[in-house]
C-alpha cells in the first residue's frame, strides 16, 4: 500500500467535508446543539441514579460521570469518522455508485470507510473530555502517563470493535440492499455503554460483553484511568476481540465483494 497516496487521499476527503459541512452552517450548529442536550440528559440521569444510592455495584458517582465522558467521546469520535460512511454503504449498492467505486485504483473498503467525516462529532467528543477532566477533578485522579496512554490505545481498540462491527452488518445491504437499519440498531445500543458493567448479570451481561461487547468498549479504558483494573483479563479480552472482530469483518467484506453482481446486472 502506497501510505503517502493513501494520506493525500484522505485529506481531500477532509476538504471536501468541510466544503459540505460549511454550506450548510445551520444544520451543522443545529446538530451539535442537539448532541450536547442529549449528553446532558445522560448526565442527568447520573443524577437521578445517584439520588437513590451511593454506589452502583463499586461505582461512586464521579466515577460513573468519568464513564459517561468517556463512552460519549468514544462514541463521538467513531461517529466523526465511520458512522455515516457505514450507513450509507447500502445506499452505494443499491444506486449502483459501487460500481464506480469498485473501477478506481483504491482500496474500495479504504474509500467506503473514510469518504465522509462528521466534523461536528469532534466538537461533541471534546464536551465529552471535558467532562471526564471535570470528574477526574472531582476524584483526585492524577493518572500517569502509562495510564493515559493506556485509556487512549484502549479507546482506539474500541473504536476499532465499533467499526468492525457496524461495517459487517452494513455489508448485509449485498443481500437486503437496505440494512440501514440493522446499522442504526447497533449505533442505540452503544448507550449501553454509558453504565457500570457492574449494574448488569447474566446472559445480558455476558452478550454486551463478548458478543457485542459494548459495555467492555468503555468500561475498560475509565477503569485503567480510575484505578478499577485488578488483572489484566480485562484488556486483554478487549484487545482479543478487537483482533477478532477486524478478522471477521476483513473476511466477509471480502465474501460480501466476491457475491455482488452490480447494479446494472
Amino acid at each position: 500500500m502506497n501510505l503517502p497516496r493513501y494520506f493525500r487521499l484522505y485529506a481531500a476527503l477532509w476538504k471536501n467535508s468541510v466544503a459540505r459541512e460549511m454550506s450548510f452552517k445551520g444544520n451543522f450548529i443545529l446538530w451539535i446543539f442537539v448532541e450536547v442536550l442529549w449528553f446532558a440528559l445522560q448526565l442527568s440521569f447520573v443524577s437521578v441514579i445517584f439520588a437513590q444510592t451511593e454506589t452502583v455495584g463499586t461505582w461512586t458517582k464521579w466515577q460513573m460521570v468519568l464513564l459517561v465522558g468517556a463512552s460519549s467521546f468514544i462514541q463521538q469520535i467513531y461517529q466523526a469518522f465511520f458512522l455515516t460512511n457505514c450507513t450509507n454503504l447500502s445506499e452505494l449498492v443499491r444506486t449502483g455508485k459501487m460500481d464506480f467505486l469498485l473501477a478506481l485504483p483504491v482500496n474500495t473498503r479504504f474509500l467506503v470507510s473514510l469518504r465522509v467525516v462528521d466534523l461536528g462529532a469532534f466538537v461533541n467528543a471534546l464536551f465529552g473530555l471535558c467532562v471526564m477532566i471535570f470528574a477526574a477533578m472531582k476524584l483526585h485522579l492524577h493518572p500517569t502517563l502509562g495510564q493515559l496512554a493506556g485509556f487512549t490505545a484502549l479507546c482506539l481498540v474500541g473504536i476499532t470493535i465499533h467499526y468492525s462491527l457496524m461495517f459487517l452488518l452494513a455489508s448485509v445491504c449485498f443481500w437486503t440492499v437496505r440494512a440501514q437499519g440493522i446499522v442504526w440498531g447497533y449505533f442505540q445500543m452503544f448507550n449501553i455503554a454509558r453504565l457500570p458493567d457492574e449494574a448488569f448479570q447474566g446472559a445480558f451481561k455476558a452478550v454486551f460483553t463478548f458478543a457485542l461487547p459494548v459495555l467492555l468498549v468503555s468500561n475498560v479504558p475509565v477503569r485503567v484511568l480510575a484505578d478499577k483494573i485488578y488483572s489484566p483479563s480485562a484488556w486483554l479480552a478487549l484487545l482479543a476481540l478487537g483482533v477478532v472482530w477486524a478478522v471477521i469483518s476483513e473476511w466477509f467484506w471480502r465474501y460480501s465483494l466476491r457475491h455482488y453482481t452490480s447494479a446494472s446486472s
